[in-house]
C-alpha cells in the first residue's frame, strides 16, 4: 500500500512538473505575431494547456495505445470500440429526446436495442451493418439547440479543446455516463482506463493532419466541428469546413 502511495505521489509530481515546463515554454499571441481571436480571450492559457496536453499524450497515452494495439486482437479492439459506443447511445436518445428530435431518439433507442442484444451487449455494431447509424449527440449540442451561447473556447488539462458551455455539459455527460454506475474500485476505474484508451486508438496519428500552427488548427478544427454538429450539417459560411472534417 505503502509502494503505491509513492508511486501515485511519484506520477503526481512527474505530472505537475510537465505542466510547468510546458507553462514555461509555450507561445503566447504576440511572440508569434497573431492578432487575438474574440472567442479565445484566454489564448495565453489555453496554449500552455495544450502544450501540456500534448506532452502528456506524447509520454503516456501513445506508448499506451501503441501497446494495446500490439498486443490485443483487432476483433477485441472493434468489440470494445463496440461496447462503449453502445454505451453512448443512452446519451444520444437522451439528447435527441431533449431536442425535441422523435425519429432520431426512436433511431437511438432502436440502435440500443438491437445491440444491446443480438449484438452481446453491444460487442457487434448489428445496427449500423443493418443500416442503422450512430447520430452523436451530448447535453452540450442540447443547450446549444435551447439558445445558449457556447461563450469562450477553452483548453482543458487533459480532456482538451471545449468551451465553457461544452465543458460544463461534458461534466454532467460524465457523471450520467453508465460506466459511473459500476462498483468504482472493480468496474468504474478498470472501463474509465479502457474507454480512454479506445478514444485515443480511435484518433489514431491526429498529428500528421495538422497544418501551420498546431494550437490554431486544432481550436478552429474544434469549433466549426462543434458548429457543424450542433446544426446537424455543415453551419453557413464554412465553406473552409472540408479541411478539418476528417480531423
Amino acid at each position: 500500500m505503502k509502494g503505491q502511495l509513492n508511486s501515485a505521489r511519484v506520477g503526481a509530481l512527474a505530472l505537475c512538473l510537465m505542466l510547468l515546463s510546458a507553462c514555461s515554454s509555450a507561445p503566447t499571441s504576440s511572440s508569434l505575431g497573431v492578432d487575438p481571436d474574440p472567442r479565445d480571450p484566454y489564448e495565453n492559457f489555453n496554449r500552455k494547456v495544450y502544450s501540456f496536453n500534448d506532452a502528456v499524450d506524447k509520454s503516456v497515452l501513445v506508448p499506451v495505445v501503441n501497446v494495446y494495439e500490439t498486443v490485443t486482437p483487432d476483433i477485441v479492439e472493434q468489440g470494445v470500440s463496440n461496447f462503449f459506443s453502445n454505451l453512448r447511445d443512452i446519451g444520444n436518445f437522451l439528447n435527441h429526446t431533449l431536442q425535441l428530435k422523435p425519429k432520431k431518439a426512436a433511431n437511438d433507442l432502436g440502435r440500443l436495442i438491437v445491440n444491446s442484444t443480438i449484438g452481446i451487449g453491444g460487442l457487434m455494431d448489428i445496427a449500423s451493418q443493418a443500416g442503422v447509424y450512430q447520430e452523436s449527440e451530448d447535453l452540450g449540442q442540447t443547450l446549444a439547440y435551447w439558445g445558449i451561447g457556447s461563450g469562450p473556447y477553452v483548453v482543458l488539462p487533459f480532456l482538451g479543446p471545449s468551451t465553457i458551455r461544452d465543458a460544463s455539459a461534458s461534466a454532467v455527460d460524465t457523471v450520467a455516463s453508465p460506466v459511473q454506475k459500476y462498483d468504482p474500485t472493480t468496474g468504474k476505474l478498470p472501463l474509465t482506463v479502457l474507454e480512454l484508451i479506445d478514444l485515443r486508438h480511435s484518433l489514431g496519428d491526429f498529428g500528421s493532419l495538422i497544418k501551420g500552427d498546431p494550437y490554431v488548427f486544432v481550436r478552429e478544427a474544434y469549433l466549426q466541428r462543434r458548429e457543424y454538429m450542433i446544426n446537424d450539417g455543415l453551419p453557413s459560411g464554412s465553406e473552409d469546413f472540408e479541411d478539418f472534417e476528417d480531423f
